[in-house]
């Protein structure tokens, strides 16, 4: 996918007074529009040109006021959180970034000095939630990046080199949730691993097993998402409509059990199928977010016999700048996942496209400017 590039960059004296901005003023109800420019960046910020936002699986839910209260906590808000853009204004003690630097955010930034950030567990800071102990979750409780600027504190932006177009690049996110789930589960060099649910996380999963050295991947899904899965390099496809999907991978790896399992879509009765699908000693890892209302029963004994280990995953700490590089040397391939582009004010097409898969609809991004 080609680099958007521009003969020049805005610099702090040429900022506008106003932007263009998706804001929600109520559960489900949002609308394009004409808002101030946020603040001048504090000390620690950067002040962000959005570049290209892509839509995630939460942000429908935070749209249409499932998680009102929490996500957003209240009205108006701009949501969003995989973007990529240029920095056109830096605060105070800010000497890492400047302006004209392409960059690549995330939505967490913990506190900083937490038990849990200071391990560089951050997304799962203590203070979730304290923006008077600086705790910021962009998109989500803080301002986000469906809008044409956007403030960031320096600790969730990461610089962005030319070989990587502003596309690709908010697929950062995605890409860092996929591998920090595989880091805590680890991939067995010359093993087996079965990736369920082929959507945007489930595709580069695929990908990223192979980068990390496995063998065979088994993807388990259906329809045109399961093709998907074979067009980015699963050797196994396993349609749930078709076939068990426990007895079918056991098969695969001729009765042994893949070494991991990625759950990937969030859906009931995943997590009891990737425990029956790992061998003795295997890991499971959680990428997928399910409902409140799923509760899964577990075969505890089992579990406990097989000595497996099932690893919770919250979003992308610290591999930014891993992801980042793999895009650059091109051993990750994500500019064939973003389907469909959109401009700001074509928003609720974008979004309709994304829910609904249109068209074959992958990943949908939009770009603010």
């Amino acid at each position: 996918m080609s680099q958007v590039t521009e003969v020049s960059r805005p610099t702090a004296q040429t900022l506008p007074e106003t932007m263009r901005a998706l804001v929600l003023s109520a559960p489900g109800a949002f609308s394009i529009e004409t808002v101030a420019m946020p603040p001048a960046p504090g000390p620690g910020e950067v002040l962000c040109r959005i570049r290209a936002v892509a839509i995630c699986g939460s942000d429908p839910e935070i749209i249409h006021g499932g998680l009102a209260g929490t996500w957003p906590p209240s009205y108006p808000f701009v949501p969003g959180h995989e973007w990529a853009g240029e920095v056109v204004a830096v605060g105070a003690g800010v000497h890492d970034f400047n302006p004209g630097d392409r960059v690549a955010g995330e939505a967490h930034s913990g506190c900083g000095h937490c038990p849990n950030c200071l391990e560089g567990r951050y997304t799962i800071c203590y203070n979730y939630g304290r923006q008077d102990e600086g705790h910021r979750h962009y998109g989500f409780i803080t301002q986000g990046a469906y809008a044409q600027y956007a403030v960031y504190n320096i600790k969730s932006v990461s610089h962005l080199p030319d070989a990587v177009s502003f596309h690709e690049a908010s697929m950062v996110d995605t890409a860092g949730v996929v591998l920090h789930g595989l880091e805590l589960s680890g991939i067995t060099h010359g093993g087996s691993v079965v990736v369920i649910g082929p959507g945007p996380i489930g595709l580069i999963a695929i990908r990223m097993a192979k980068l990390l050295g496995a063998a065979q991947v088994i993807a388990v899904g259906r329809g045109a998402r399961l093709q998907a899965a074979a067009d980015v390099g699963a050797d196994v496809l396993v349609d749930f409509e078709k076939e068990d999907p426990v007895a079918a991978v056991r098969t695969a790896t001729g009765g042994r059990g893949v070494d991991e399992a990625i759950e990937a879509s969030g859906a009931a009765g995943t997590l009891r199928q990737c425990v029956e699908m790992v061998r003795k000693g295997g890991s499971v890892s959680l990428l997928g977010v399910p409902p409140d209302h799923v509760q899964e029963p577990l075969p505890f004994k089992y579990i406990v016999h097989n000595e497996i280990a099932i690893y919770g995953s919250r979003a992308n700490p610290n591999v930014s700048r891993k992801v980042i590089a793999q895009m650059a040397s091109r051993q990750l391939k994500v500019d064939d996942l973003v389907t469909h582009t959109f401009p700001l004010e074509n928003f609720a097409t974008a979004l309709d496209t994304f829910v609904n898969r249109r068209d074959g609809a992958i990943k949908v991004v939009v770009e603010p400017n």
